[in-house]
């Protein structure tokens, strides 16, 4: 049995972790490489790291401090933010990340994605969705016409169901993607997982959201990491389950509840194995 992940993130901005509600008001969180080390310790499975200002500032990641934070820790560690280049990935490996995590550069050029998987592995690539349920179809549909026309992409959402929009630049710019038919695409280019988040649900520790993760892991045959909302072991217990009303989702990532201390993932695990989900178990 393929074992469930929980995966810590730290959103990183200026060197400094930070975290926020629907990508605003961040609050500081911490220096990345202490935080991570904490992680470390509770046994976390991987840990993410994303400078979630680099696209929207057009600068390169920090990768001293990725280095500083790779190099203290054991666990696997997954990096994105202003990836635009396979010379970014190599770099961001050779700095001491095991994946890559790729986002606003997929939406502008596809081929990447594809590129990297063939000349760096899709094992190393992941591939990050921003997205928002669609409340204003008017705007969503002009905007996919005009994506359509650029760059040949269809929406495949229909009014009337749920509707998920891939947003780019930390959630700033929406892009008249569909956000399920946007991971199928991404899977099909060679991404080794899709690292889903919900800007809805972004630090409101109100629950992932099911629909659209479960929507998404069922459309593709790669790993899907549920993110937006994880606020209690129940609540990552949601996204993690194979049920029915479960998200089906392959790992939980998760900030807020780790970052102020509402539980450990030590906590989370232990509650999880107790609601039937086969995690890691913690040593301690």
């Amino acid at each position: 049995m393929l074992l469930k992940r929980i995966i810590p993130c730290l959103d990183v901005d200026q060197g400094r972790v930070v975290k926020g509600v629907r990508y605003v008001d961040h609050v500081d969180a911490g220096d990345p490489v202490e935080v991570a080390r904490m992680y470390d310790e509770q046994e976390a499975d991987e840990l993410t790291f994303l400078d979630i200002t680099a696209s929207h500032e057009a600068r390169r990641i920090m990768l001293d401090v990725v280095a500083r934070t790779a190099e203290t820790v054991f666990m696997p560690v997954c990096v994105g933010g202003g990836v635009r280049s396979l010379q970014d990935i190599r770099d961001l490996l050779n700095a001491g990340a095991d994946k890559v995590s790729i986002m606003t550069a997929a939406v502008h050029d596809p081929d990447l994605v594809h590129q990297a998987a063939l000349k760096i592995g899709s094992a190393n690539l992941v591939v990050a969705i921003d997205a928002k349920r669609i409340d204003d179809w008017v705007g969503f549909r002009a905007r996919a016409a005009e994506r359509e026309n650029a760059h040949g992409d269809i929406a495949q959402c229909e009014e009337g169901k749920p509707g998920f929009e891939v947003y780019t630049h930390g959630g700033r710019n929406p892009t008249g993607i569909d956000a399920v038919a946007w991971a199928q695409r991404m899977a099909d280019l060679g991404a080794g997982e899709i690292l889903l988040t919900s800007m809805d649900r972004d630090g409101t520790k109100a629950g992932y959201d099911l629909e659209m993760v479960r929507g998404t892991a069922d459309a593709i045959s790669i790993p899907v990491i549920a993110s937006g909302g994880g606020g209690t072991p129940e609540s990552l217990a949601e996204a993690l389950g194979d049920g029915p009303e479960g998200g089906h989702a392959q790992a939980a990532l998760a900030a807020s509840i780790f970052h102020f201390k509402d539980e450990t993932v030590g906590s989370v695990k232990k509650r999880l194995l107790e609601l039937g989900i086969a995690v890691r178990p913690p040593v301690s």
